[in-house]
């Protein structure tokens, strides 16, 4: 695809394969889940800001990760869906794949900070609820957010400068549907061995450094509750925790598979899977997960359904 020039200038996205029927079908799938992302996320955001019965710290996290999901599916998901469209390969160049890996990247560090922080946070509210609005003042709230989107973008000003200084000599064509990281060392002209570990082990410092304390507060949080005597009172306690737990199951599996590995540029097949699962079905269910599990939430949509009915008939 490219002759013997010193590095690419613009890179060629190979999508997924399969006939063009098979892309239409994808379209129509991928278009739903983007939709449905960005309507349940948009959501979440204004029923947090407009109702008072959700401002506390947890619905504040709440709206910034569907912020963030928001942010995420839409910086892979419109491109993906416009290479579904045109037949052959997709050229996106160089200066927008740098944009979209880093992008890509730092939003989901942030989402791992946040996730930590709200592990933590749910921590508080069980094991030390007297003292809970002491220490989840808003003021602590804004600068834990704060410092979270702050880190995350300047986290990742390395990582992409690392990737993007070597010479891409061998090729311009990424196997994937954006500029996946893997594949683009795939393309170096040097041995990029000691890159893909520095990298490894930041990706590893980011998980590992957001999920033991997610760990240490759910075991704490987990003891707790099975100290309250009742059954009831179990379950009330745990309900307040439940559609966070969830989503850090889901969250933390699949980046876990996709980033912490020795060998970043493994098949690029599995890549794409779980890539799919981060940026697409992850950002779909959280809706779902922070909606269908919280009965506050629930209450707060019936409320303003009922109020929209009325609207309508008046």
């Amino acid at each position: 695809m490219m002759g013997n020039l010193s590095s690419a200038t613009e890179f060629c996205l190979l999508g997924f394969h399969g006939s063009q029927e098979l892309h239409h079908i994808l379209f129509v799938i991928f278009f739903f889940f983007y939709s449905v992302t960005l309507m349940g996320n948009t959501v979440i955001i204004v029923i947090v800001c407009i109702d008072k019965r959700l401002q506390s710290p947890m619905y504040f996290f709440l709206g910034h990760l569907s912020v963030l999901e928001i942010l995420i599916t839409t910086v892979i998901v419109p491109m993906m869906l416009w290479g579904l469209l045109l037949p052959g390969m997709q050229i996106i160049s160089w200066t927008a794949c740098v944009a979209q890996l880093y992008l890509y990247l730092s939003l989901g560090t942030i989402e791992f900070v946040l996730m930590g922080t709200m592990a933590v946070d749910r921590y508080v509210a069980v094991c030390n609820p007297l003292r809970y609005n002491i220490i989840m003042n808003s003021c602590t709230c804004i600068c834990v957010v704060t410092v979270s989107w702050v880190f995350g973008f300047l986290f990742q000003i390395w990582p992409i400068y690392a990737t993007f200084q070597l010479i891409y000599c061998k090729s311009n064509v990424l196997d994937h549907f954006f500029c996946d990281r893997g594949q683009l060392l795939k393309l170096s002209c040097y041995d990029t061995l000691f890159t893909e570990f520095i990298l490894f082990l930041m990706a590893a410092f980011i998980i590992f450094g957001s999920l033991i304390p997610t760990i240490v507060s759910y075991t704490y949080i987990i003891s707790t509750i099975l100290k309250i005597p009742s059954a009831s009172g179990q379950r009330k306690a745990f309900s307040t925790c439940a559609s966070h737990f969830t989503f850090v199951v889901i969250g933390y599996g699949s980046c876990f598979f996709l980033y912490v590995k020795p060998k970043q540029t493994q098949a690029a097949e599995y890549n794409k899977i779980v890539s799919l699962l981060v940026s697409v079905v992850t950002p779909f269910l959280n809706p779902f997960i922070f909606t269908l599990r919280n009965d506050k939430v629930k209450e707060v949509l019936r409320d303003g359904v009922k109020r929209c009915c009325l609207l309508l008939k008046d």
